[in-house]
C-alpha cells in the first residue's frame, strides 16, 4: 500500500526528563515508624506533603512553585532516582532503535486517525500489514477480509486502545512519526518508579517487612531481572502495551489494597485491561480484599449475609469508577466488529494464526500443550560447531527468565496478602495459557509479564532475605539470562520480515 508521505513528518525522539538534583531532607522530617524507618531519606509521601514550607526558608514566598517542587522531590527522592537509573540505562540498551520509530506503530496510526475524525485507520498511510484486522461487509453481516483487499474493507487496530488514549497528545504534535520506541523506554522507566512507590506503600501499610535498599534492589529485579527488560526496549505494539501494563497494574494494586480507594483502583483497573485483556481477571484482588480482607478469610465469608454493605458498597465503588472507559470501549468494539468484547483479533488479515482460529477459537484447551512448553520446558539451544547459544523464538522457561519462582514454592513466611496474590496470579495466567498464540516471536514467555508483578510482590512478602547467598546467585541468574535477552532478541520485523 503506499504511504502518504505529506502526513508523515520526519521523526524526532520524545526527549529524556531533566535530571533535577533532589533537595536535602529537611531538619524534623517525619520519619515513618515502619521497617524503612531506618531510611530517612526515603520518608511516607503524605507525610511529606502535608508538611508546610517553613515561612522562614528563603525565597518560599516568592517560589512557591519551586518550593513544591522541593517538598515532592524529597518525598519521591527516591522514585526519581530509580526512574533516571532505569531510563538511562534502557535508552542505552534501546540503542539505535531508540531514536526511531517501532517497525509496529500501530497506537500511533489508532490516534492519528481519531484525530483524523475517524475510527477506523486510513489504508492508505499503514506501515505495513502485520497484525491488523480487516472487516469486510458480506450480506450486511461483518466477516473478516479474504484475499485481495478491497476498497470498501474498513481496517482497524487489532489491540485494546488505551496505549493509543496515552499517546495522543503527543501524536497530536509529531503526528505518523511520533516515536513509540523512545515512549515505551519512558513508561519502563516510569513503571519501575511505580513498583517501587508501590513496595514502600506496602512496607508502610505492614504488608511486608522490607527495608528501602530491599525494595530498591526489587525495582532493579524488575526492570533488568525480567521479562520486562526485553520488552521495554523495543517499542512495537506487542511489547510496548505489556510494558504499559505492568506499570498500570502498579497502580491499580495500590489503590486496591484493603479494597481502601475503590473508585481509583477501578479506573486504573480500567486501563489496565484495556491495555492487556487478560488483566480482566486481575479484578479478583480487589474482590478478595474487599469481601474478605483476613486474616480469617473463611469466617469473614460466612459472615457476608450480615456484614455484605460495606463489602457491597466498595465492589458498587469500582464498578463506578471502571465503568466510564469500560463503556467507551465496548461501544467502540461494537462499532468495529459487533461485539463489545472483540478487540480484533478474530478479523486477523492474513494471519498465520487464522487456520488455528477458525478451527478451535481464541481460547481452546487444544493450545494448553504448546504454551506450557513456552512458559516452563523449552531451554536455550547450544550449538558446538560452531559455537553458539540461542534461544527458542517460541518461548524460554521462567525458570531462567524469572528464577525468583523457586522461592515462591517454599516461602518463609505467608502473610495476609498471600493467597490473594497467588489466586490473582492463577487466573491472570489462565489466558496465556490457553491462548492460540505463544507470544512468537519472544524471548521468554512474555505473556507471564501480566502477572510478573504479582509475583515479584509475593516474594517481597515471602520472608527470603535478599543477602541469602541462594538468592543472590538466582537474582544474579535473572540479571545475565536477560540481559542476554535485551542484547540478543530479534523480533518477527527483523528476524522474519527483515524490516
Amino acid at each position: 500500500m503506499s504511504r502518504s508521505k505529506s502526513k508523515r513528518p520526519r521523526p524526532s525522539a520524545l526527549d529524556a526528563p531533566s535530571t533535577v538534583p533532589p533537595a536535602p531532607a529537611t531538619a524534623g522530617e517525619p520519619v515513618p515508624a515502619t521497617p524503612e524507618s531506618s531510611a530517612p531519606l526515603d520518608s511516607p509521601p503524605a507525610a511529606t506533603e502535608a508538611t508546610s514550607p517553613p515561612t522562614s526558608q528563603p525565597g518560599a514566598g516568592a517560589h512557591p512553585v519551586r518550593s513544591a517542587v522541593r517538598l515532592w522531590l524529597s518525598a519521591y527522592r527516591v522514585e526519581v532516582v530509580l526512574f533516571l537509573v532505569a531510563f538511562a540505562v534502557l535508552s542505552s540498551f534501546s540503542s539505535q532503535r531508540f531514536l526511531r520509530q517501532s517497525a509496529a506503530p500501530h497506537f500511533i496510526y489508532q490516534a492519528q486517525s481519531w484525530l483524523e475524525g475517524r475510527l477506523d485507520v486510513d489504508p492508505q498511510v499503514l506501515p505495513n500489514l502485520e497484525d491488523w484486522a480487516c472487516v469486510r461487509l458480506v450480506d450486511g453481516h461483518k466477516v473478516r477480509c479474504e484475499g485481495r483487499p478491497l476498497r470498501d474493507d474498513r481496517w482497524f487496530v487489532s489491540f485494546p486502545s488505551f496505549p493509543a488514549v496515552v499517546m495522543l497528545p503527543f501524536v497530536a504534535l509529531h503526528g505518523y512519526q511520533f516515536n513509540d520506541t523512545s515512549f515505551g523506554v519512558f513508561v519502563g522507566a516510569l513503571a519501575v518508579a511505580l513498583f517501587y512507590s508501590l513496595l514502600r506503600f506496602l512496607a508502610q501499610e505492614g504488608e511486608t517487612e522490607r527495608n528501602r535498599d530491599d525494595n530498591v534492589v526489587l525495582s532493579l529485579v524488575l526492570a533488568f531481572g525480567t521479562l520486562f527488560f526485553y520488552c521495554a526496549i523495543r517499542g512495537e505494539v506487542w511489547f510496548g502495551a505489556q510494558v504499559m501494563g505492568v506499570a498500570l497494574t502498579c497502580l491499580y494494586v495500590r489503590n486496591a489494597v484493603k479494597a481502601r480507594r475503590p473508585v481509583l483502583a477501578g479506573l486504573f483497573f480500567s486501563m489496565a485491561v484495556l491495555t492487556r485483556t487478560p488483566l480482566v481477571f486481575a479484578g479478583l484482588f480487589f474482590v478478595l480484599e474487599s469481601l474478605c480482607p483476613g486474616p480469617d478469610r473463611l469466617a469473614q465469608l460466612k459472615a457476608l449475609p450480615s456484614t455484605w454493605k460495606p463489602a457491597l458498597r466498595k465492589l458498587v465503588l469500582f464498578g463506578a469508577g471502571a465503568a466510564p472507559l469500560a463503556a467507551l470501549a465496548a461501544a467502540y468494539n461494537i462499532y468495529r466488529f459487533g461485539k463489545p468484547g472483540e478487540f480484533g483479533h478474530s478479523y486477523l488479515f492474513n494471519n498465520r494464526v487464522n487456520v488455528d482460529i477458525d478451527r478451535f477459537g481464541l481460547f481452546n484447551i487444544e493450545y494448553l500443550s504448546r504454551n506450557l512448553q513456552a512458559a516452563f520446558l523449552k531451554l536455550p539451544q547450544v550449538s558446538l560447531s560452531p559455537l553458539k547459544l540461542s534461544y527458542d523464538p517460541h518461548g524460554l522457561t521462567l525458570l531462567l527468565t524469572l528464577p525468583l519462582l523457586v522461592f515462591l514454592l517454599v516461602p518463609r513466611t505467608r502473610p495476609r496478602l498471600h493467597w490473594p496474590l497467588w489466586l490473582t496470579v492463577a487466573v491472570c495466567a489462565l489466558p496465556g495459557l490457553f491462548y492460540q498464540n505463544t507470544g512468537y516471536m519472544q524471548f521468554g514467555f512474555r505473556f507471564s509479564l501480566d502477572y510478573t508483578p504479582y509475583l515479584l510482590l509475593l516474594f517481597a512478602i515471602g520472608g527470603w532475605s535478599l543477602r541469602n547467598r541462594a538468592v543472590v546467585a538466582v537474582l544474579a541468574l535473572g540479571v545475565l539470562v536477560n540481559f542476554w535477552g535485551a542484547v540478543a532478541f530479534r523480533g518477527y520485523t527483523e528476524f522474519v520480515r527483515n524490516w
